[in-house]
């Protein structure tokens, strides 16, 4: 009878082959491949312990040499467990925010500075002084606006800090900043006083501001020194302090 030709016969053999015999000449011929194609030096989830032996980090299964780790990578559940890994590590990817990346402050030529007039008012009904900034930005873009903001003595880094005055700098992309030295008064925002505004087709930026005078206040008296206070002793007399 013919024995290397039946169903589940191993070439070479006498008999068929058990399903035994076929996993091990299986596992011995990956183990072989794996020998021949891979690097254990950049698998990350192989280790040798202080015995001597091997672990899969992965699946956390120990073996007696290489060979049998080299098997066990080819098999199904280390092959299941890398899957699943990667599905993992891809999920995370996509939860995990992206750090913000910043590439700086916006770097722009500058052209120069801006034309302007500054004129002196003077409220006729409250004899209030005032300022009047006319600024020309004839080379603005489209959708930049002027900006503006008041800077203490101290916070400007140019000049000798001075109490009795403040800055007013005027700001648009691409000419420079320029700045205004006003006095160090309260402005005064009530009723209309501070008016700022932006002539898109002129392109001429307006700013009047009133000055609120510094009111002087008289400072509370000091007390006064107490008189003659008369004490008494628990005998019933008293003596003059």
């Amino acid at each position: 009878m013919d024995f290397q030709n039946r169903v589940g016969n191993k070439f070479g053999t006498m008999g068929p082959a058990t399903d035994q015999e076929i996993a091990m000449d299986r596992r011995e011929r990956l183990r072989k491949l794996a020998l021949e194609t891979i690097d254990l030096s950049k698998d990350p989830y192989f280790m040798r312990n202080h015995l001597g032996s091997y672990e899969c980090k992965l699946c956390l299964t120990l073996h007696t040499n290489e060979g049998s780790y080299l098997a066990h990578t080819q098999g199904k559940k280390h092959q299941i467990n890398l899957a699943r890994r990667a599905a993992k590590e891809k999920q995370d990817a996509t939860i995990q925010p992206q750090p913000q990346t910043s590439s700086g402050p916006r770097k722009t030529v500058k052209i120069g500075r801006p034309g302007y007039r500054v004129t002196k008012e003077r409220d006729p009904e409250t004899q209030q002084k005032a300022l009047l900034f006319e600024v020309e930005y004839p080379e603005i873009g489209e959708k930049i606006r002027p900006r503006h903001r008041f800077m203490s003595a101290y916070e400007q880094k140019v000049e000798v800090p001075e109490t009795k005055f403040q800055y007013l700098l005027l700001a648009c992309e691409p000419y420079e900043t320029i700045a205004f030295k006003v006095p160090n008064l309260e402005i005064d925002k009530d009723n209309n006083k501070f008016y700022v505004n932006w002539d898109a087709t002129r392109k001429v930026f307006t700013m009047q501001l009133f000055f609120r005078e510094r009111e002087s206040k008289e400072l509370p008296a000091l007390p006064q020194r107490s008189g003659d206070t008369n004490l008494a002793f628990h005998g019933g007399g008293s003596f003059m302090r």
